[in-house]
């Protein structure tokens, strides 16, 4: 197996020499934006997937535009870098790639102008972050979702996701597997780390970006193989609490989440406090697509150990 290896300071380096230095002011104050890229194994083919890997290199270069943070190199070359990256880890399972854009300079002071920025990227082996299975349980967070005003809700921004951990740890201690945070307003916005779909009389319904949601690249594939392959219509407006309640079924979607269906709002039941039938179809496919196995969804893909464009395989 290879040395586990990180992207850092322009260079290659193993991982355990991937180090900032405690005055680093992205430690210190948040001053960073993220991605999560999720590469997923098959078995069978012998070969890793990267999802939807020049979308997501998209939405960093614009969380950074956001915090005023500048990348050197262009996307096509940090596509290729993170390809080049996670091909050399070598990892034959599902991996989660973790790209940061940050303020490096060793300087104390309050401000996001007139420092040091650097862009470093690293690869671990990422399991089932949600029972995909059996679903989860969630409850209405106290905690409400960051206001954009605030802090630029469609940034991932590191310093954000002290309001997602503070609602996360919450649920959890309370006994449920995850949390749905309202937004000032009192309307649904999204789980800790995910987005959130309800199915009621036959359509899809999610929360738009103005109640301050991430707008999720899973939550868009997923929106996307419902209308495809499932036929559902999909609206996106604002959703109440105690709309949650009567839903048909709810599931949640996110890179690290997938596809996960929720069996519980607030200890009530959604339908009959199993996976719903469609959510569980939708799982599959959604599955399928993002380990190749769905040919019309292959340009999704970037092949990690191949070197052939995913279009070109059987």
């Amino acid at each position: 197996m290879p040395t586990p290896t990180a992207y850092f300071e322009k260079r290659f380096v193993p991982l355990s020499e991937a180090k900032i230095g405690v005055m680093t002011h992205a430690f210190n104050y948040g001053t960073a934006v993220f991605e999560g890229v999720r590469g997923n194994w098959n078995e069978a083919r012998g070969e890793l997937y990267l999802f939807k890997l020049p979308e997501h290199v998209r939405r960093i270069r614009q969380s950074a535009k956001i915090m005023r943070l500048a990348i050197s190199l262009d996307e096509d070359e940090m596509v290729e870098l993170i390809s080049d990256l996670v091909r050399r880890n070598g990892y034959r399972e599902d991996v989660y790639v973790r790209p940061i854009v940050y303020k490096s300079s060793e300087q104390i002071g309050l401000r996001i102008h007139n420092l040091d920025d650097d862009f470093l990227v690293y690869v671990a082996p990422f399991g089932a972050y949600l029972d995909p299975d059996a679903g989860v349980r969630c409850m209405t967070s106290s905690w409400r979702r960051i206001d954009d005003t605030m802090i630029p809700a469609r940034a991932k921004v590191t310093g954000l996701y002290v309001n997602n951990a503070l609602a996360k740890t919450e649920a959890q201690l309370a006994g449920f597997d995850e949390a749905i945070l309202l937004n000032a307003d009192g309307h649904v916005s999204e789980g800790s780390g995910e987005n959130i779909v309800l199915l009621r009389d036959g359509r899809l319904v999610s929360p738009p970006p103005q109640d301050n949601i991430l707008e999720g690249i899973t939550l868009d594939t997923a929106l996307q193989i419902a209308g495809e392959e499932l036929g559902l219509e999909v609206e996106r407006r604002t959703v109440d609490r105690s709309e949650l309640y009567i839903a048909d079924e709810i599931f949640m979607t996110g890179t690290a989440a997938h596809v996960t269906p929720v069996t519980e709002v607030d200890r009530l039941p959604i339908g009959d406090g199993r996976p719903g039938e469609m959510s569980v179809e939708l799982q599959r496919r959604y599955f399928a697509a993002i380990t190749g196995e769905l040919p019309r969804y292959r340009d999704w893909l970037t092949p990690i150990y191949s070197g052939a464009a995913v279009g070109a395989q059987s």
